[in-house]
């Protein structure tokens, strides 16, 4: 796999700096080696690899979706088709966490989903958070467990991710990307501030207190997420259209389709006080990213709690089944859940199955 994914690791400068303004407040700089393959880039990569799977022989088949699992007889029924397995590698991703949640009550495997991560999209220009340029993606640790996540910097945008809950209610968690190609870039910077959420007693559905928050969002945004200009929010007032027409600030929103308004009603306060701390002692490390102008999006909303109780490291969570990436909670990003479907990959290799199965049509 390694001669397929080579990227070329990023410079990092400065750090020492950085760190040691954040150790004094408590918060800690992880120093991790890293590469920016992009959007762009991304696509490029996966393209290789699928045409490298094919050309071994492997058969990929698109927009077809599983509707249900037949353990005894070891085959999955398509909306399609019906498919034998000797192995199962499931794999739906942080949108599949619903799917893979009714999926494990079936079988009866058991697991977490008790945590979630709620917060924002910070955008700004790169000028106002100019470690970006000495280290592409900073990952600062508050205390009140909340995270920087996702930085997308150069060609950055903040985009919108459609979620439906198991009712069939509609909402929109933010994102961010980047593309690796800096021609006529935008100048800009986003990051998610994040605050892991655990409900304990009594104990909830990380993944239905999520979705509450999503839908509180839609009905405060007329079916749209929120956004509010940071210096709007320090005078205690909703942000307006006007405060996004490039006026009064020096650039523009990148995602369109969003509510001005006030966060401030539509996030608990809890969370929105953790956040709101580890802005300013972000701001603190990293003078600026608080300008009048630094525009918050609402919700991010990131949902891979429900990791089951793996019966191996290979991530088998019942006989020849095993789950993986984001949706799992194995992993929180693409590389991790790469690394995931690796280690899956050679749990199957080490079972030494002689003999395949066929279920009958």
């Amino acid at each position: 796999m390694k001669r397929h994914i080579s990227p070329s690791l990023l410079p990092s400068r400065n750090l020492s700096v950085y760190k040691k303004r954040a150790e004094r407040l408590d918060v800690e700089l992880l120093e991790i080696e890293q590469a920016h393959l992009g959007t762009d880039g991304g696509i490029m990569l996966i393209g290789r690899l699928m045409d490298h799977l094919r050309s071994r022989g492997v058969a990929v088949s698109l927009n077809e979706r599983m509707v249900e699992l037949e353990r005894d007889s070891r085959c999955i029924v398509t909306d399609a088709r019906r498919i034998g397995y000797r192995d199962l590698i499931l794999a739906p991703g942080r949108k599949g966490f619903g799917f893979l949640q009714e999926l494990m009550d079936e079988l009866g495997v058991e697991y977490v989903d008790n945590v979630v991560d709620i917060g924002l999209r910070i955008e700004t220009r790169v000028e106002k958070y100019p470690i970006v340029r000495d280290y592409y993606d900073p990952k600062f640790i508050f205390p009140g467990k909340v995270r920087t996540f996702c930085t997308n910097s150069g060609k950055a945008y903040v985009v919108r991710e459609r979620y439906v809950t198991r009712a069939g209610a509609e909402y929109f968690s933010i994102n961010g990307h980047a593309y690796a190609e800096k021609d006529n870039g935008n100048g800009l910077v986003n990051f998610a501030l994040l605050k892991t959420v655990r409900l304990t007693q009594p104990l909830a559905s990380g993944q239905e207190f999520a979705e509450m928050l999503g839908r509180l969002v839609m009905l405060m945004g007329g079916g749209r997420p929120l956004m509010q200009r940071v210096g709007d929010f320090r005078l205690g007032k909703r942000s307006k259209s006007q405060s996004f027409t490039g006026d009064l600030y020096d650039f523009e929103p990148t995602l369109e389709g969003c509510t001005p308004g006030d966060i401030s009603l539509a996030m608990p306060a809890k969370i929105l006080r953790s956040i709101w701390k580890s802005m300013k002692l972000l701001d603190t490390i990293v003078p600026g990213v608080m300008h009048p102008s630094t525009i918050m999006y609402y919700p991010e909303i990131k949902l891979y709690a429900n990791k089951p109780r793996f019966v191996d490291e290979h991530f088998q969570a019942a006989p020849g089944i095993y789950m993986i990436g984001d949706g799992a909670g194995t992993s929180r990003g693409i590389v991790a859940a790469w690394a995931s479907g690796i280690r899956a990959a050679e749990g199957v290799s080490a079972e030494h199955h002689d003999e395949s199965r066929v279920c009958a049509s």
